[in-house]
């Protein structure tokens, strides 16, 4: 009973804050949602806080261990050839996030999307304390395909990409209704995801920046 109750509070808590931000999501919202009362909440996660942190865990926990995996089997390659090999890896595991929950790949990008817009400064440590290694592991194989381009530059192509990233998938809705109108295409999440590698990639990948 009270392992259903969890669950509940995490799925309520998870739409609501895809949906509205977490700025804006209020617990009240989130227990009637979950049909709970606040103590309820406050037994199993004892802060908001925590629990946009747990609702984000569930992604985690399954994403990056196979993250780890996909980095293994990339070949190492440089310039933007190697950080689209690299890029291209990582969409067979975000993939799998909807096998978890349903539309879970939107639903997660929108999470952390949330999270890069609304400063959620708590989130970033978690990652980092969490899953640190996995990032430092994704940063080290596309440093390794641009060795010409300094760290600094890299830090913000990499910040860009995740913007573009966000956003596109924040989107994707209308990009799908767009092409479907359009194009005469029938676009799924992983159309979009696959359009967008390369496109990131050439972006990650440009020439270095003369300095002032």
């Amino acid at each position: 009973m009270a392992k259903d109750t969890k669950v509940r509070i995490l799925n309520a808590a998870e739409t609501l804050f895809a949906e509205q931000g977490y700025a804006q999501t209020s617990m009240r919202t989130i227990t009637a949602r979950a049909d709970v009362n606040l103590a309820s909440v406050n037994y199993h996660f004892g802060s908001k806080k925590n629990l946009i942190q747990a609702v984000l865990k569930r992604y985690f926990d399954l994403l990056m261990p196979q993250v780890d995996e996909a980095l293994l089997t990339v070949q190492p390659r440089l310039g933007a050839q190697g950080v689209e090999a690299v890029l291209a890896a990582l969409v067979p595991p975000m993939m799998t996030l909807s096998q978890f929950r349903s539309n879970g790949t939107e639903i997660f990008v929108q999470l952390l999307g949330r999270g890069y817009n609304e400063t959620q400064g708590h989130l970033r440590r978690f990652i980092m304390n969490g899953y640190g290694e996995t990032v430092g592991n994704l940063v080290a194989a596309i440093r390794a395909c641009l060795p010409q381009i300094p760290d600094q530059q890299i830090f913000w192509r990499l910040h860009f990409a995740i913007g573009s990233f966000v956003f596109s998938m924040a989107s994707s809705k209308a990009l799908k209704e767009i092409a479907a109108a359009d194009y005469h295409q029938q676009v799924e999440i992983a159309d979009v995801i696959n359009n967008l590698v390369p496109f990131v990639a050439q972006g990650i990948a440009g020439s270095p920046v003369a300095p002032d």
